[in-house]
């Protein structure tokens, strides 16, 4: 086997999959200071919801919340126990915390995230976000091992050195991350347990003989080297580091995230943290039959709310705030309507959390729109690509290009300012279409489209059924500013709902349409 199949397909060279308690010397605390991987001494924070959260029930569309309430009547919060966020957002009673948050200027929504024809299994969608593809494509590298790869060449084989000492990214958990998984190596070190961090056996040194597994056993002796340097660097980090532990709730992603601070806290020069937090395929009993206000995804939300919140108040107390920049993601949401298992289905879009002190505070996009008569497999509507999230935090917090962004993600990257105030900010805003409406509604054969740009600009109209499936491409070309009506005909198509998305550089309308 090649040494670049071997490390590609094996989990053998993440620590925890070897430690059993032999010793590490640490190395001394004051070779932490100053030393970080890189010129940046950025963190970002990754949290993945796995599982599919439950958008709905998480950011409640109050304009909604009729139409709402009559398609999932035994799992909706009622409307006296929501929290408030926005005049038209509500939030779930379990997340006080991400309130906080919001109200002080340290929580970006950014509603209906999700991608072009969604596929809605779990392995494949979860794959599909790890590595920033398109539904049909097939990638061997996640986005942080492809931006990674960029910026540090020759990993593994010339790392660690004096320049990057530290690992670039840590998972928390039981496995390596996907969405780190470089050409030639996964950039990311598992660990389940910072007091428990032991040393790789490599045995008596001996030569090898002159032959495959002579190559192999010397390249896996290298890689065990490398994994102690790395775990010594981490041990030193822990010792030397700090966190406001009291705020912390008793919970596995509190303590995650603790940990994290003190990483950071520690000098650790790691730029990428992975956390994860299951649970969230909640098919049956998401809530208590009688009572929606507990019950398993409440119990996820106050897990996830309140370890975000007492992590952001221990970076702001360390002083650390400015450096860290954290991001939920999830396969997909839930359908809109519910189960009669007291439960949510596989859907398609969510909303997606950015956090930190560096962020632009508030909500992008729109709440999404339910109607009075749902379907049966109806998932929200994607308005935001998560590629588009993804890009525009590597331009602004790692100084990614935007060239380099749509080499590495996407062609059809559109860049949107998630991040202000001490980020490298773009100083771009959202491109505002203005009196969108589909007409007739419902329609029988085709229906036009109205809008009205501020700008010149290239416009993008495609229309998508329930599922998230593209149905077809009406337009993509280059629009003058003012008013526009485009005709729209999807004629042998079903009958049924569906939904025409216009997207004007990064502004997007999305308009649920029903034909007859």
């Amino acid at each position: 086997m090649k040494r670049r199949s071997f490390l590609r397909n094996t989990t053998a060279f993440t620590l925890p999959a070897f430690f059993g308690g032999f010793s590490v010397s640490a190395m001394p605390s004051n070779l932490m200071s100053g030393m970080i991987n890189g010129d940046s001494d950025r963190v970002l924070v990754l949290i993945d919801l796995n599982g599919g959260n439950d958008g709905l029930n998480s950011f409640i569309p109050l304009d909604s919340y009729d139409n709402l309430f009559n398609a999932r009547q035994n799992v909706i919060i009622p409307e006296s126990n929501i929290l408030d966020m926005t005049d038209t957002i509500g939030l779930h009673p379990a997340m006080s915390g991400i309130r906080n948050m919001y109200n002080n200027g340290n929580l970006t929504l950014v509603q209906g995230v999700g991608y072009p024809d969604q596929n809605r299994s779990h392995f494949r969608s979860a794959d599909i976000w790890n590595t920033a593809s398109d539904a049909d494509e097939y990638k061997p590298t996640g986005w942080v091992g492809r931006y990674l790869d960029d910026a540090f060449p020759g990993y593994p084989g010339n790392f660690p050195n004096s320049d990057c000492p530290d690992p670039f990214a840590i998972t928390l958990g039981k496995s390596i991350s996907g969405t780190c998984q470089g050409l030639d190596s996964n950039f990311s070190m598992a660990i389940i347990n910072t007091n428990n961090i032991g040393g790789l056996t490599t045995g008596v040194e001996v030569a090898q003989q002159d032959d495959c597994y002579g190559s192999e056993m010397d390249f896996l002796v290298e890689t065990f080297k490398k994994s102690n340097e790395y775990g010594e660097r981490v041990v030193a980090a822990m010792e030397a580091g700090s966190s406001n532990g009291g705020l912390y709730p008793d919970t596995t992603l509190a303590e995650q995230m603790k940990t994290v601070a003190q990483l950071i806290s520690g000098g650790l020069g790691t730029k990428i943290y992975v956390l994860k937090l299951g649970g969230f395929d909640t098919h049956a009993d998401q809530v208590v039959d009688g009572d929606p206000t507990i019950g398993a995804h409440t119990e996820l939300l106050t897990k996830l709310s309140d370890a975000i919140y007492a992590f952001q108040e221990d970076l702001k107390l360390q002083g650390l705030d400015e450096r860290v920049v954290g991001m939920t993601f999830s396969e997909f949401g839930r359908k809109i309507i519910s189960n009669a298992g007291v439960g949510t289905d596989h859907g398609s879009a969510a909303p997606m959390m950015v956090f930190g002190s560096c962020i632009n505070a508030g909500v992008i996009g729109d709440n999404p729109e339910i109607g009075q008569n749902v379907d049966e497999d109806e998932g929200v509507a994607m308005q935001y690509d998560f590629r588009w999230i993804y890009g525009s935090i590597l331009m602004d917090w790692f100084e990614v290009s935007e060239e380099k962004v749509k080499m590495l993600l996407s062609d059809d990257f559109q860049y949107m300012p998630v991040l202000s105030e001490c980020a490298a900010s773009n100083n771009k805003e959202i491109t505002i279409i203005t009196e969108a409406k589909a007409s007739p509604n419902p329609f029988f054969q085709n229906f036009n489209i109205t809008f009205n740009i501020l700008q010149k600009d290239f416009v993008k109209i495609d229309i998508s059924d329930v599922l998230g499936k593209t149905v077809k491409v009406i337009m993509g070309q280059n629009l003058n500013a003012g008013p526009h009506e485009v005709p729209v005909d999807i004629n042998g198509v079903a009958s049924g709902i569906y939904f025409a998305r216009i997207q004007v550089g990064n502004g997007v309308k999305t308009l649920r349409v029903v034909k007859r």
